[in-house]
């Protein structure tokens, strides 16, 4: 039966996966020799695509107060663009159907020699 403390210190270890940039397990098992020394750099596309700099809404912040609704004007303009959409896809998708039906082409017979 472990003690309590031992299960604190798991539970600890446990929870520091979900830390920000310090990571106690992995630092951890780095000062005890199991991993092979320093982490791998990220690959070239990971720095390439991601901003070192990045953002995020701090836990427990409230969520920004949404724009007043639409009118019944702005309403009505996008239930037109949904609509022409709508068109639009069912036209496409009616000639995929259609291209979908047509038979493949039969290849050409060269005449033969004589």
């Amino acid at each position: 039966m472990p003690t309590r403390a031992t299960l604190i210190v798991l539970a600890a270890l446990s929870l520091a996966g979900c830390s920000n940039d310090a990571n106690l397990v992995r630092d951890a098992a780095m000062a005890a020799g199991i991993t092979g020394g320093e982490p791998k750099p990220a690959p070239d596309f990971v720095t390439r695509t991601r901003s070192a700099d990045i953002d995020y809404m701090p836990i427990g912040t409230p969520v920004p107060k949404r724009s007043r609704p639409k009118d019944a004007d702005a309403v009505a303009d996008a239930e037109a663009q949904m609509n022409g959409l709508r068109s639009r896809n069912e036209s496409l998708g009616g000639s995929a159907r259609r291209a979908g039906r047509t038979p493949a082409a039969k290849p050409a017979v060269a005449p033969p020699e004589e």
